[in-house]
């Protein structure tokens, strides 16, 4: 009968009888045993209580839970921001306690029931809550209606966001949180953020300013306007953090500002479309600005009469960028055309066709596959690596492109959402959803299958509430690489996306011969040849192998082995120097080595900045990270040290009276 039919179900999708989980249970006699699928088939459920929450508004709604089977404590998150912690099976209220005005989308316990974590979809605030001592463990916000734009600080380790609520943030790269939220300021969307300096940022935004924002007081300390009404879609800030730069919609023009003095000094005319893209040249005062008339503009501030060279591109232009050494010069075009410009003839070097690249996501609103609809994706925002040698490019696709430029390659793209309710994500559309002409339903176009499908029929009201509803669309609004080379990041309509490269070194090996091996650096090392060990373990290009080395060299020995590394082998140990001083107990021992091969080569490093730049930020920025952390913890024992320091002294004074 039914108990057979119901047993048979769980045999077919379990595989067999044989292979189901087994339990013992005391409530069969002689102790047998049972399967867990057929008993669940077998038993008889039902209702055997009914509470009510008691609420005080009639629009409160339950919107989730979570349950600790545990500690049998269940906690409730309202729709009015209100959230309660019970203890079953009781259902007696424990703790209550309103987050926020908008509704708790998720909420979550932990293993100890002491932490609970809460979720608001509409404020984007992640929240987590120790009940017990009534603090919270973290509290994160982000941008309420998306991110526009970034830039790194000159160190790497802050990443600043500007948002369409008129925010900026600013966020640690290394552990991804927010922690601090400048002012708002701005009454529109934020179209760019630059820093100055590491403790100046400068905000762009379509309310027509452009403000500086203070990192020490967080406060906004000056405001550039323009003398016409105009909204700001790009923005630069010269490499000396003196002169800021903004391109405007329209009138169609390029507004200079002096950052101390706040006085617009200049106003760039002769673009016939909207600015959108500014760039400063790294070494001169050459300002490029790229335009929807289809030309890329390089502007001398510091001649008042001198005509701008003109880089003619055949389509609107979104976006330009300079090489680190500023003599090469990028575009993007609509037609997913990347065109690379030499700055000192002005002759075009190579041109990469990015369309096949970044083609893939079909929205619903396509009326062709996506492997034949690639007219619609185009690069909207360029970086350089800190080499020079790559390209991160990105715009109105899913995809994020990396090229070599010498060879005109693709050698990676990176899908930064898999997120299915994003349109343009999926290739490939729910067929049943298709018909001759399109789609039948703009609103269905998942390729699941469990969709709750309702008709809307003319006239009813009751299945048509009539609220309409749009997808967000998958695409990169601005990609930026660290001035350290090591990670770069890149803000969509999900938020910030921080890329690393992998923690563990990849087996490189270089000039290997059959006398460099593991067991060879070993030899050397217990012979005392502190600088060939460490020379052939540089060799080998392994982490471990060289952080052996590198911690069994005798601190009176640093520097003889640092006067034998070659200058081929300096930008590797630097690199291996920043990684393993990261998580290092031992700072001053690391110290000593960078103040040694700062003595030893820093003046050919110098002559050569361009070439050791990447490594050597990578490591400046593990020492300034350590520095942070050793002043926080002395700040907070700074008494202690003295009484510690005091009673030495008394001891030593005593020991010395007799």
């Amino acid at each position: 009968g039914l108990e057979s039919l119901g047993n048979d179900a769980v045999d077919f999708f379990s595989g067999s009888g044989d292979a189901a989980i087994t339990f013992s249970t005391g409530e069969k006699s002689g102790g047998g045993s049972t399967d867990q699928a057929h008993d669940i088939v077998k038993a008889k459920w039902g209702t055997t209580s009914r509470h009510y929450f008691n609420t005080n508004s009639s629009t409160q709604n339950v919107v989730s839970t979570s349950y600790s089977p545990k500690h049998s404590l269940l906690v409730v998150g309202f729709s009015t921001g209100l959230f309660g912690l019970y203890e079953l099976p009781s259902v007696s209220n424990i703790h209550t306690l309103s987050l926020s005005h908008s509704t708790i989308g998720t909420v979550s316990i932990n293993p100890s029931a002491d932490w609970l974590a809460f979720g608001c979809p509409k404020t984007q605030q992640l929240l987590i809550w120790e009940w017990r001592s009534e603090t919270y463990i973290l509290k994160q916000s982000g941008h309420a209606y998306g991110m526009k734009c970034l830039a790194y600080s000159p160190d790497g380790i802050v990443v600043a966001t500007g948002g369409e609520d008129g925010t900026v943030k600013l966020w640690n790269s290394q552990s991804g949180f927010c922690y601090v939220t400048l002012p708002k300021t701005h009454t529109a969307a934020v179209t760019s953020v630059k820093f100055a300096n590491p403790t100046v940022v400068l905000s762009a935004s379509l309310d027509g300013t452009v403000r500086a924002h203070d990192l020490h007081r967080y406060r906004n300390f000056k405001t550039y306007t323009s003398d016409v009404p105009c909204q700001f879609l790009s923005m630069a800030v010269d490499k000396s953090g003196e002169v800021v730069c903004a391109g405007s919609a329209e009138p169609f023009r390029v507004c200079v500002w002096s950052v101390q003095t706040g006085k617009l000094t200049d106003v760039l005319t002769g673009h016939e479309g909207p600015v959108s893209s500014l760039d400063f040249h790294p070494v001169r005062g050459s300002l490029a600005s790229a335009s929807w008339d289809g030309t890329v503009k390089v502007w001398d501030l510091y001649k008042s009469d001198s005509t701008p060279e003109t880089f003619e591109s055949g389509a609107d232009v979104v976006c330009v960028a300079f090489r680190p050494d500023g003599n090469q010069i990028c575009s993007g075009t609509i037609r997913g055309l990347l065109r690379f410009w030499n700055t000192e003839d002005g002759s075009l070097i190579c041109e990469i066709d990015g369309q096949k690249d970044i083609k893939g996501g079909r929205k619903i609103n396509d009326r062709m596959t996506a492997d034949n609809n690639a007219s619609s994706r185009y690069f909207t925002s360029i970086a350089y690596s800190a080499d020079g040698t790559c390209l991160l490019a990105g715009g109105n696709s899913k995809y994020v492109c990396i090229y070599e430029i010498s060879q005109q390659i693709l050698l990676k793209k990176f899908q930064i959402s898999f997120n299915r309710s994003l349109d343009g994500v999926l290739d490939e559309l729910n067929s049943k959803n298709d018909g001759d002409r399109g789609p039948i339903d703009e609103e269905h176009d998942s390729a699941d299958e469990n969709n709750n499908y309702t008709p809307h029929l003319p006239g009813a009201k009751r299945a048509d509430d009539g609220s309409r509803k749009s997808k967000v669309e998958v695409l990169t609004m601005q990609v930026a690489f660290s001035p350290t080379g090591r990670e770069w990041s890149t803000v969509s309509g999900e938020g910030l996306h921080v890329y690393s490269l992998d923690d563990d070194m990849i087996f490189d090996p270089m000039a290997l011969t059959e006398a460099v091996t593991p067991g060879a650096v070993q030899s050397n090392l217990r012979k005392g040849k502190y600088g060939m060990a460490l020379l052939m373990s540089l060799h080998l290009n392994e982490f471990a192998l060289v952080k052996s080395v590198i911690e069994d060299t005798p601190y009176e020995s640093i520097s003889a082995v640092v006067r034998s590394v070659g200058q081929e082998h300096l930008s590797h140990l630097i690199q291996f120097l920043s990684k393993c001083m990261e998580d290092s107990p031992h700072v001053e021992y690391y110290l000593q080595w960078c103040l040694e091969l700062l003595q030893t080569h820093g003046l050919f490093m110098e002559k050569n900045r361009g070439k050791y730049l990447r490594s050597f930020r990578a490591l400046f920025r593990v020492v300034q990270s350590r520095y942070v952390d050793l002043k926080a913890i002395c700040d907070d024992n700074k008494y202690s040290l003295e009484f510690l320091e005091n009673q030495a002294n008394l001891l030593l004074g005593g020991q010395d009276d007799k």
